[in-house]
């Protein structure tokens, strides 16, 4: 059980694990039971619900959990909620279909954060590689994306197999035991930062949020360009699992399109301009997936540097992507509704 003694907030100082649901139960138990085993003593758990009709709730409430009512439904506003109920020094972000590999993975998160207070955050370099987890779950670990637009354009956060890095950008980074210091440099690209278990100091995040949606890339990108300044943040030599999209190809077409649509409906409310900066990967994306042949050699790569059958996934999700980027852009500038009802979603 969680503990809120003087003596564990000295030690360990307090962590608030925010987690946005909607209709997560299929999963929920697995992310709430991963974060009951850990070693770290003084945490909250606070799920934003957005309106869930399954066993969601039930099973929060089982694991102590308090309850927030998410009436916007997504995960950035979920997360914008969560931000504000927060108790803790830190403030974790977990998906509903995150599980944290080991006891430790609180510890080694927060560790950084306690001896450098110059960090803003930390991020597991990885996605966990489960050879019995679904061959999308496989892929994703396999590229450090959920998304292959990410990993071809280089602005990808998490360690791929085939080049062993974490981001193709060109970031300022001091290596250390068990973490990397990255610096945040202003008017230069930065990568996919944030959900799937980055912390944030929860004053940095209150400070700096001034929308009922959390976009964590947006709150470091507005600052770097208001301040001219720095930041700097820890990608930590651990993983976590995503359970992303199992087995299901046709789950992972809806979570595409829904991501972007979501991306043209809260464009207005987003202050990071996608659209000047990643204008030419746009370009790479479509001629590498349109080409067919790198994305070919892509796939015999990996194959060759880990043999997984899941490989075989990547220009079936290139291609996928690529008509979902298309045809949900056509809609938006041919001005069709891209609104989304959420009653239906689940994970």
């Amino acid at each position: 059980m969680p503990s809120s003694t003087s003596k564990n907030s000295k030690t360990f100082p307090k962590v608030s694990i925010v987690i946005p649901t909607l209709n997560s139960a299929k999963v929920l138990s697995s992310c709430l039971d991963s974060i009951k085993k850990q070693d770290y003593p003084n945490y909250e758990i606070l799920i934003c619900d957005g309106g869930s009709t399954d066993l969601t709730i039930n099973i929060a409430k089982k694991y102590k959990s308090k309850i927030l009512i998410n009436t916007l439904k997504t995960a950035e506003a979920g997360k914008a909620i969560g931000l504000k109920n927060a108790t803790g020094k830190y403030v974790a972000f977990i998906d509903s279909d995150n599980i944290l590999p080991t006891s430790q993975w609180l510890s080694e998160m927060i560790s950084p954060l306690e001896s450098d207070n110059t960090l803003i955050g930390s991020e597991p370099w990885e996605f966990t590689y489960r050879t019995h987890g679904g061959f999308i779950e496989r892929y994703s670990s396999l590229i450090g994306a959920n998304d292959p637009y990410a990993y071809v354009t280089g602005i990808s956060d998490r360690k791929n197999v085939i080049t062993n890095q974490w981001t193709k950008l060109k970031l300022a980074q001091t290596n250390f035991a068990k973490y990397i210091r990255i610096e945040l440099k202003p008017k230069q690209n930065i990568p996919t930062i944030g959900a799937n278990g980055t912390i944030f100091k929860t004053k940095f995040l209150k400070q700096n949020i001034d929308s009922n949606y959390l976009f964590d890339i947006d709150i470091i990108s507005q600052l770097l360009n208001k301040n001219k300044k720095s930041l700097y943040f820890a990608k930590t030599k651990n993983g976590i699992i995503h359970t992303y999209c199992e087995s299901s190809t046709k789950k992972f077409y809806v979570k595409q399109i829904r991501r972007l649509k979501d991306y043209y409906y809260y464009k207005s409310v987003r202050t990071y301009n996608y659209q000047n900066t990643i204008s030419s990967p746009n370009l790479k994306f479509g001629l590498y997936t349109v080409l067919v042949v790198p994305m070919i050699i892509t796939m015999a790569r990996g194959y060759i540097k880990k043999p997984d059958t899941a490989w075989f996934f990547h220009p079936v999700a290139c291609v996928i992507t690529l008509y979902c980027y298309v045809s949900v852009t056509l809609l938006h500038l041919f001005g069709q509704n891209i609104s989304q009802s959420r009653k239906t979603w689940s994970q």
